[in-house]
């Protein structure tokens, strides 16, 4: 009977030691993928993004039950000690989730400090190598969101609407269903990819000039508001796509870590770059702005900053001080 017993509770202490282990330590694959997008940031970011890198890289990983809190300054009282970890050289904190596990988003989540709130990349149907370039563009975005007029600057724009969740962003009622809008916007993403197609060609210029046109005649049709908006989301999230870009060719000669190529479902980020650029390209000319609605943003953006490459290529110094309206960089 005592034998019996004591073999039960034996049995009954491993098996807690065990469960609290998997649900209060990360996973080590999610380890190394998050420590390969800091590295490269650290490695490549301050040559796209001057400053970037003295912006905390923030992570709050979202898995089934428990959410991992890394590199937080001051996390909330809510989160408690996983590990001081060997791998990402930092602690990491962990609480019950209370975000959605699909999650790719970037705010200020835990004590006002802005962090990459994102699920695995089982959760989020993400590769090993999309999921460590997606942690690059929200890590941009906390860049952006950091500067101290950037929320100042965002009211300014009057578009909230009085919300203060920041759904407006989401929600805004752009008029994507108006048939001389979706008609114009055709027209300038057409100048707009072909101007791109023939960026090193002789006919560039005049397809530039075609596509400023197109572009502007797009801004007239819509209303203040409605432009401010669009915008918005071209300055916001289109060049953090555009971001990931400009980090994929940094990285054409960079040697990932060996645990990372270990990864059964990591494909080599020179890949990655040809299938991305495919991608973005086929985005532009086939999202229509009535279904597809602010995603298409996301490769105008992508596109004009290439251009803008092209034409200034010092326009990143005033990205953050002269905000919202990427047209305005074109001029030196």
């Amino acid at each position: 009977m005592t034998k019996t017993f004591f073999s039960i509770l034996f049995v009954l202490t491993v098996f807690s030691v065990s469960f609290g282990q998997t649900t209060t330590k990360m996973r080590y694959e999610d380890k190394i993928r998050i420590r390969e997008a800091i590295n490269i940031s650290n490695q490549f970011g301050e040559e796209i993004w001057k400053g970037i890198n003295q912006v905390p890289f923030v992570v709050l990983l979202i898995e089934d039950s428990v959410e991992y809190l890394i590199n937080h300054p001051y996390p909330s009282n809510d989160f408690k000690l996983s590990e001081n970890d060997s791998i990402l050289k930092t602690k990491i904190f962990y609480r019950p989730r209370k975000f959605p596990d699909w999650y790719l988003a970037t705010f200020p989540a835990v004590n006002g400090v802005n962090c990459i709130v994102v699920g695995t990349p089982e959760k989020t149907n993400k590769s090993s190598t999309a999921w460590i370039v997606t942690l690059l563009h929200e890590h941009f975005h906390q860049y952006e969101y950091t500067y101290p007029d950037y929320y100042r600057s965002v009211d300014k724009l009057e578009l909230s609407g009085g919300d203060q969740s920041g759904m407006w962003q989401l929600n805004y009622a752009f008029p994507y269903d108006s048939s001389i809008i979706i008609e114009q916007y055709k027209k300038y993403i057409a100048a707009l990819s072909k101007s791109f197609s023939s960026i090193d060609n002789r006919s560039f210029k005049k397809d530039f000039k075609i596509y400023i046109s197109e572009r502007n005649k797009f801004r007239q049709l819509l209303k203040p508001a409605d432009y401010r908006y669009f915008s918005f989301q071209v300055w916001q999230e289109g060049i953090a796509r555009y971001s990931e870009y400009k980090f994929l060719q940094e990285l054409d000669n960079y040697q990932p870590s060996k645990d990372i190529i270990q990864l059964p479902d990591f494909i080599s980020f020179k890949e990655y770059k040809s299938e991305f650029i495919i991608r973005e390209k086929n985005g532009l000319e086939k999202l229509k702005v009535n279904i597809d609605k602010r995603i298409c943003f996301y490769a105008v953006g992508f596109v004009e900053g290439i251009l803008l490459d092209k034409l200034n290529p010092e326009w990143h110094d005033r990205f953050l001080r002269d905000k919202f309206y990427i047209e305005k960089y074109f001029k030196k």
